[in-house]
């Protein structure tokens, strides 16, 4: 008897503080869900009730959409070039960190800030550097008598401007690929060296089995984040006077697509098979990279 009484009391308190937790979930992700899924499959325009078309949004993004695989192409240009250059430069700088710096705290916090600035204030920046008229970027190469591009105002280079101002915020990788490496331990690294390893080799045959987990954990969080580019795009054309995505649809990714489908045209059942689309590709990637990573990363 008394057995069930602490279960029963236990079986409260569990409910008591899960509860709100659990509610939270079922009301303000789940059931939003599962009516966004509903509304995927509908015509839907915020005024009028929803009214049931099967799969025609689907099948009209894909066939009849002109903007849809623009924004496909734009944003897998985007996670082809961001992601492997991120890396390299978060695992790149968390090497020379991890060297015995001295004031290591203090170059981890300025290596990190750029990962604290709100998206709006960091576009802001990078267009004072990238703009073509006045931009601190053009002014430099005229000095050495260069015609910069247009930039941000160009077709060709408004997509890598875009992805250079995305890669200063490398930050949260580098301090777990710092973290990674300092659980690395040492005698590995004095028993490479004593069988004459040279520090390429230990870099190959040591730091990178060893941090392979850290590897796949950024790998996975920058393709999710790569997938759902928005405030970059949308910050940056508003700033330049253009609509977001411009010039040219140089830099609509998918994501603002279904910004301007869900709130400039009010789409809302087409908007809801773009987010719907958009998780089954973000899944099928996560999948595939735990699929692929059994081969090579070392647990």
């Amino acid at each position: 008897m008394k057995l069930h009484r602490e279960r029963l009391r236990e079986g409260i308190w569990f409910f008591l503080m899960a509860g709100p937790a659990l509610l939270g979930f079922l009301f303000l992700v789940l059931g939003p869900m599962l009516y966004s899924f509903y509304l995927s499959f509908t015509s839907y325009n915020v005024v009028d009730p929803p009214r049931w078309v099967g799969a025609e949004n689907y099948l009209y993004l894909i066939q009849d959409d002109p903007a849809f695989w623009p924004s496909v192409k734009v944003t897998l240009i985007y996670a082809g070039v961001q992601i492997p250059l991120s890396l390299m430069i978060a695992l790149g700088i968390a090497l020379l960190l991890n060297n015995q710096v001295k004031a290591l705290g203090a170059f981890r916090t300025i290596f990190y800030l750029p990962s604290l600035l709100p998206a709006t204030a960091s576009v802001v920046i990078w267009i004072w550097i990238f703009h073509p008229n006045y931009g601190l970027l053009n002014e430099l190469l005229s000095k050495f008598g260069i015609a910069g591009p247009a930039w941000l105002n160009s077709t060709t280079w408004a997509l890598p401007a875009l992805i250079i101002m995305t890669l200063w915020s490398f930050g949260g990788a580098m301090i777990v690929f710092l973290a990674g490496l300092q659980g690395v331990p040492r005698g590995l690294y004095e028993a490479a060296s004593i069988d004459g390893a040279n520090a390429w080799h230990r870099f190959r045959h040591v730091t990178i089995p060893i941090l392979s987990p850290v590897i796949f954990f950024n790998l996975v969080m920058g393709v999710i984040g790569a997938m759902k580019v928005f405030d970059q795009a949308y910050v940056f054309g508003a700033a330049m006077d253009k609509v977001p995505g411009g010039p040219a649809r140089a830099t609509l990714f998918y994501v603002l697509h279904l910004f301007q489908t869900a709130f400039n045209y009010f789409h809302m059942g087409l908007a809801s098979a773009m987010a719907w689309m958009l998780f089954a590709v973000i899944a099928l990637l996560t999948w595939l990279n735990f699929r692929l990573g059994r081969k090579w990363v070392h647990h």
